[in-house]
């Protein structure tokens, strides 16, 4: 019988209750963008350097914001240099670094488990394999009695919260992992088009009660977050987006914890966790509309290429328009307005194709590349139309709506 143990009257909000029959539309809507994102993301065609590099980009910031928010204080200028094999700290620091491997390696771990064919699967002991991997080589840095992997005989908490009663995590940790793999959900894993969703929230609620029971006596946060980061990543979430949530509880922290700490006050003190999850999923697809955006700009940078190339194709070719199609490619990949003094020296090409022009040969070029509307002049200096790519820009009041005819 499990109605003696202690956790239902000290922890009444630990009920395996995903109070899902009350999330409002604000949910749903949220879930089904963030699940759609996903699979955006998923699909997105982008050359192996890109795509590259986007993954070490989110990669950072996601080992970033596991650690960071348990006091490392690596910036991601600083993580991505260690990546590189760049980074020198004092020895006095050397434990930021173990803190930073020991995240990339159990991240790398979760990879070569769903690479090798077999998916992890949630139990208590890959939980607690989970905290031993981030807890690995700092035990010098722990507090008295506190064993990685283990349940310590001692309370645990964070800030004012204080975790479920010792004797109760183990038993805790089996219940909470018989209910995430179960099909008690609304939206379940064994639907392919649910698939998403369904990870989606029990990343979020394994999170959430792996804080409410704080089992381990420390690296609970850590834990926690590779746990999200594995339930999402074996259901087909990419690793760009797999790593967006961590992000976003490093970059809130103070919500964060105000939010921990109100989905257990909430209800009477009997719980609730669905301010949590809006929390989250707000978070979640936040970031998910920053990496729609990062795509679509390394999208547009190839269809500009893509454009000039074909624009340039059609002409017959000579030293001035081998320079004028330059001057456009390195404009485009700048996106931004450059003065006109300023754009011999945008690279090696182009100062080797101005070092023995004069300046009227450079005009000459502008007003050749304005008049193709290729580049805009501005009072600032000259920018590529890459505008002239995005084929279904929303009207908008004042303007004209391209492509209608009637």
């Amino acid at each position: 019988m499990t109605d003696d143990r202690r956790f239902h009257r000290t922890h009444p909000w630990i009920s395996f209750r995903h109070h899902l029959e009350r999330a409002d539309p604000l949910h749903w809507s949220l879930l089904g963008e963030a699940a759609a994102r996903c699979d955006q993301v998923a699909q997105a065609v982008l050359p192996p350097a890109d795509a590259w590099s986007m993954h070490r980009l989110y990669l950072v910031k996601g080992v970033r914001g596991t650690t960071a928010i348990e006091g490392n204080t690596l910036s991601e200028e600083q993580i991505a240099a260690h990546v590189e094999g760049r980074l020198d700290l004092p020895s006095s620091q050397e434990y930021l670094k173990t803190e930073v491997d020991n995240v990339l390696g159990a991240v790398n771990d979760v990879f070569e488990g769903i690479m090798g064919g077999g998916p992890p699967t949630l139990t208590p002991d890959w939980i607690a394999g989970a905290n031993r991997r981030l807890l690995e080589g700092l035990e010098d840095h722990l507090e008295r009695g506190v064993v990685p992997g283990e349940i310590p005989a001692h309370p645990v908490g964070v800030l004012r919260y204080r975790g479920a009663p010792r004797e109760d995590c183990a038993f805790l940790l089996g219940r909470l992992c018989e209910w995430l793999e179960g099909d008690g959900w609304p939206v379940r894993p064994d639907r392919r088009e649910d698939r998403t969703a369904s990870a989606i929230l029990r990343a979020v609620y394994l999170h959430l009660y792996l804080a409410w029971i704080h089992p381990f006596g420390d690296g609970n946060g850590r834990t926690a977050r590779l746990a999200e980061f594995m339930v999402l990543a074996r259901e087909g979430v990419p690793s760009p987006s797999a790593h967006l949530l961590s992000n976003h509880y490093s970059l809130t922290r103070a919500e964060y914890y105000r939010q921990l700490d109100r989905s257990s006050r909430a209800n009477s003190g009997r719980g609730d966790p669905l301010g949590f999850l809006l929390y989250s999923l707000r978070g979640f697809v936040d970031g998910l509309r920053e990496q729609a955006r990062h795509l679509a700009d390394i999208q547009l940078r190839l269809a500009w290429e893509h454009f000039v190339y074909g624009e340039f194709r059609r002409m017959r070719s000579s030293t001035a328009m081998r320079r004028r199609r330059e001057v456009a490619l390195v404009l485009g990949r700048s996106g931004s307005t450059v003065p006109r003094r300023a754009i011999p020296e945008l690279n090696a090409d182009l100062a080797r194709s101005y070092a023995q022009k004069t300046g009227k040969t450079l005009t000459r070029d502008m007003n050749w590349l304005v008049r193709r509307e290729l580049l805009e002049r501005g009072r600032e200096g000259y920018r590529a139309k890459v505008e002239s790519m995005r084929a279904f820009q929303p009207a908008r009041a004042g303007g004209e709506v391209r492509g209608e005819t009637g």
